[in-house]
């Protein structure tokens, strides 16, 4: 399954390297961002990459029969946060959108756009109330990403009768600043579950919200497994980046964000001090299952993830080195807590396989390696393929109770060694 590649725009360089080896600082980078803008380094356009898969290993991954969707609301609060709502719709002639993949700037309320690709979605489009109610998903995005960058997902989503709904969580990219996103990004998630859940929006109508899921990119996969019941563990973080600092791991870059920062963490969660042990439970009950795509979990180690015990997807690319696979994946599913989990391991490819296609893209993008757009070992089309198809199957296993995705998860055929997937509690 896996598909060697052409890199299409720029060498591949994991997003946190710019504050640890690229020796080039991640305000550096943010601020010459913000003038490649200003300075007109427009778009240009590169070769698109066409998923090679036989749809039979990957049956979850082709569009479901809705038409979707699209608009924009503000879920209200002391710091409204932007969103955007996919939804099943009925056939439209309205123009279909165009995504733009986005990076927060230093206030991460004016982002950047480092390329675009068109969609399926058509804005505006009537919703289908015919179908509904359909449960609801929201769909974290990566540190200061906007929504734009999984709007492959979503809409695929919205076409098999989900709604998903994705915040912009405003955070600038800063890794200074990352550790605030560890507390707020539970509270942002919990603001757009009740806003989604009671009445709060027009597309609200059509949710279900006796069913419900988290699905998260980078940290947001780190919330949505909180949304889930897992806690942060002080000791076993302090343990893994001493562990991490001794063998210059990857994961240092984690610690050297966080750890410094916890008595900061505690106060802005209203707590007298750093707990030793588990921190508080930020979980929402309402939640009935969270999916994580290369999601931060070492801020849990395995006794906070022992909470966890709403059913779990872990998905991760084995070479990543922005969350490597084993402290984040693969930990989540060897310690979570419930009966029911998926684990998939893309074989070689790294942190930006789970986001969209890039068909325009910023001059920029060709001079400075950013590694959005690209990966090494895998064509991009093929790796969204395969999340596609495990994200769509899990969810319509646990949300519908569909018996055939259950199924397709627990017997997903051979792939040539490319994805390393295992399962815990569908039956083969």
């Amino acid at each position: 399954m896996r598909e060697p590649t052409t890199p299409t725009a720029a060498s591949p360089t994991r997003l946190r390297r710019w504050t640890t080896r690229a020796g080039l600082t991640a305000l550096g980078a943010v601020v010459f961002l913000g003038w490649a803008a200003a300075m007109g380094l427009g778009m240009v356009r590169v070769a698109a990459e066409h998923s090679t898969l036989d749809p039979a290993l990957v049956p979850y991954a082709q569009p479901g029969p809705h038409p979707v969707g699209l608009r924009d609301l503000t879920v209200p609060g002391d710091h409204p946060l932007p969103a955007t709502v996919w939804y099943p719709a009925t056939s439209s002639a309205a123009e279909r959108v165009t995504y733009r993949y986005t990076v927060g700037m230093l206030s991460g309320t004016n982002p950047v756009t480092l390329a675009t690709y068109p969609g399926q979605a058509r804005r505006g489009a009537p919703a289908d109330v015919t179908a509904g109610p359909y449960p609801l998903v929201v769909l974290s995005p990566g540190f200061a990403l906007g929504p734009g960058a999984y709007g492959w997902l979503a809409e695929h989503l919205a076409s098999r009768g989900l709604v998903v709904v994705s915040p912009d969580h405003q955070e600038p990219l800063d890794p200074s600043k990352l550790w605030r996103a560890t507390v707020d990004r539970p509270r942002d998630l919990r603001a757009v579950l009740d806003h989604m859940t009671t009445g709060g929006d027009a597309v609200s109508a059509l949710v279900n919200g006796d069913r419900i899921a988290v699905v998260g990119h980078s940290y947001g996969g780190y919330a949505a497994q909180v949304m889930g019941g897992a806690r942060l563990h002080t000791e076993s973080l302090r343990a893994a980046c001493a562990d991490a600092r001794g063998a210059d791991d990857a994961g240092v870059f984690l610690c050297d964000a966080l750890e410094p920062h916890l008595a900061d963490m505690a106060a802005r969660a209203g707590l007298g001090t750093v707990p030793e042990g588990l921190w508080p439970d930020w979980s929402d009950d309402r939640v009935d299952a969270v999916v994580s795509m290369a999601g931060d979990a070492v801020m849990f180690g395995p006794a906070g993830l022992r909470s966890l015990n709403v059913p779990v997807a872990a998905l991760g690319g084995t070479a990543d080195r922005d969350t490597p696979y084993a402290t984040g994946a693969a930990l989540t599913y060897g310690h979570g807590a419930s009966p029911r989990a998926v684990e998939v391991g893309l074989v070689g490819a790294e942190h930006f396989a789970f986001t969209g296609p890039c068909a325009s893209v910023r001059r920029v993008m060709t001079v400075v390696p950013f590694g959005f757009c690209d990966d090494p070992t895998w064509n991009r089309a093929s790796a969204r393929d395969v999340a596609a198809h495990h994200v769509t199957a899990f969810l319509a296993a646990e949300l519908t109770g569909d018996a055939d995705a259950a199924a397709s998860l627990a017997n997903h055929p051979d792939a040539g060694g490319s994805v390393n997937s295992q399962v815990r509690g569908y039956g083969k």
